[in-house]
């Protein structure tokens, strides 16, 4: 059986990195973007010259219309949806809740949250009407470690979106595990990304890293090591269960 993946948010740093690696491994890979076009083009180039299959395609994975069209793109191009990573998500510069407007967190919640149940919906709807002996299937959704520290006074917009995304995580995985799909997910922290820099801090990493216990920031490579087995078959005994990716901390 084909092994074919989307990756949403696949243009830069973790779903970058995990695009790479699943495409590496033989998974023909969507490379989901919503505005670097240059970026995503650049991911699927790599993925093609290491010999593997990989498209991009824009979509605003919060859009339930435009998550159709991405499926049916990917169905058109590869076949059926068998693996799904959740990366989508944006993060705003860094305040107290006090200082957000109901504008802010509400594109959080529809960035984050919205896209993960559209993608997951449609992904299980398309996947439970085949046939049964070809249901192999496996959801990680990439979560946060601020989800479990709430992120005060930088992002609880943010740490919420995550923590609706852990529920998501292990209401998913209990609804689906008679069905032969595995649902997991990572929470990384303190990874060097440029989301540091969408949040107003580039360097925030650097900051914080005399305070994590392996004193270093971590990579989106090793996010996306682990997304990569939590997907594969190394995992098949793992359901609704939680990685954490933050050094320690």
């Amino acid at each position: 059986m084909n092994k074919i993946v989307i990756v949403t948010g696949g243009s830069r740093g973790i779903g970058a990195a995990t695009s790479k690696k699943l495409g590496a491994l033989g998974y023909n890979v969507c490379v989901n973007y919503l505005n670097n076009v240059s970026a995503a083009n650049k991911v699927v180039k790599d993925i093609i010259e290491q010999g593997g299959k990989a498209f991009a395609y824009q979509a605003d994975v919060s859009k339930e219309r435009e998550v159709i069209a991405l499926f049916d793109s990917v169905e058109q191009r590869f076949g059926s949806v068998t693996h799904l990573v959740n990366n989508a998500g944006i993060l705003f510069k860094q305040s107290s809740l006090m200082n957000m407007d109901l504008e802010r967190f509400n594109k959080v919640i529809q960035a984050n949250v919205i896209s993960c149940f559209l993608c997951s919906r449609e992904y299980i709807q398309r996947i439970l009407a085949l046939d049964g002996s070809l249901i192999n299937g496996a959801i990680v959704n990439v979560s946060s470690a601020a989800s479990r520290s709430g992120a005060p006074f930088e992002y609880i917009d943010y740490a919420a979106s995550k923590g609706a995304m852990d529920s998501l995580t292990k209401g998913l995985s209990l609804e689906l595990a008679g069905q032969g799909i595995r649902v997991n997910a990572v929470r990384p922290g303190f990874i060097h990304t440029d989301m540091h820099t969408d949040g107003g801090e580039p360097d925030r990493v650097d900051r914080l890293s005399s305070q994590i216990p392996l004193q270093r920031g971590g990579t989106a490579e090793e996010v996306a090591n682990a997304i990569v087995w939590l997907l594969s078959e190394d995992a098949s005994y793992v359901t609704g269960s939680f990685i954490d990716i933050a050094g320690g901390k």
